[in-house]
């Protein structure tokens, strides 16, 4: 049945799930190895890090939005400080594998070992465990989703089957993960990802009218909001922490912040919410 909206805390008329990848040079590591040997193309993640992450924190607390930053255990192990501050700042930390990896090309027992050491780099990075986990670009198994459901995620966010969290089983014995749904056309990074070698796309082609991204957002968040969906936003710094596409982002959070009811929530906050109002069948 198609989504005829969610049900959401009194008052709220949508939810809005910002969530951060930072993906940094791992991005381009995954597309090509010999990206290692690559100073400008590694450059593009780091500057993402080292530039985007800071604009963005800041646009955060500007408009009191707390989002979730989905991490790769190698970003935690190479870029400990920035995860530190992204946690200072009140933001959720969640897993996004380890080194950016397809899942689906793995076996069982290397996906359980790397997720294992995604989420223990994670934690010595900010103190905690990860609750919630996005899988990198590529695909994943449903053992994956048990996989990180078995190592403490309560929530993933990565199929695109409906516009509204739901509790999903990954396994025959009926466990259940929270699955917050996402749609392409609110990410960035295909948007504005560019490299010549390895070539992203793939066929070349894009970057992306910011004007028309800027509507497509728009137009998404309008028909969420309309229809008391959750609306999911993925950015990453190294694409959207540009100073023009910061004024880009600028606009669409005064457009979202500027409807009266809208739940910026982490996946967190979904979760626990989701699980107190969980009736049977759901």
């Amino acid at each position: 049945m198609y989504a005829k909206g969610m049900r959401l805390p009194e008052g709220k008329k949508c939810a809005a799930f910002i969530t951060v990848n930072l993906s940094a040079e791992f991005f381009w590591i995954s597309l090509d190895k010999k990206a290692l040997e690559m100073p400008k193309t590694l450059s593009l993640g780091q500057y993402g890090m080292t530039h985007g992450l800071p604009r963005l924190l800041d646009m955060l607390d500007e408009f009191h939005i707390k989002a979730t930053f989905f991490v790769p255990g190698k970003t935690a192990e190479v870029y400990p400080e920035q995860i530190e501050e992204v946690v200072l700042r009140g933001h959720e930390i969640a897993c996004h594998g380890y080194e950016y990896e397809n899942f689906s090309l793995y076996g069982y027992e290397e996906q359980r070992e790397r997720i294992e050491k995604a989420v223990n780099a994670i934690e010595k990075a900010c103190g905690r465990k990860p609750e919630g986990f996005r899988a990198p670009i590529g695909d994943l198994m449903l053992e994956t989703l048990n996989i990180a459901r078995q190592c403490g995620m309560k929530y993933s966010s990565d199929l695109f089957d409906d516009d509204r969290p739901y509790f999903m089983k990954v396994n025959e014995a009926g466990d259940e993960i929270l699955q917050i749904p996402m749609q392409w056309a609110n990410f960035d990074l295909p948007y504005f990802a560019f490299n010549y070698r390895p070539a992203f796309p793939f066929g070349q082609g894009r970057i992306a009218n910011y004007s028309n991204v800027l509507s497509n957002w728009k137009d998404e968040f309008t028909g969420h909001y309309n229809h008391n969906l959750c609306y999911t936003m993925q950015l990453d710094p190294q694409t959207t922490g540009s100073p023009g596409r910061m004024g880009l982002l600028r606009e669409f959070l005064e457009f979202a912040a500027a409807h009266e009811g809208v739940w910026f929530a982490t996946g967190s906050e979904l979760y626990d919410y989701c699980r107190k109002n969980k009736t049977e069948g759901e």
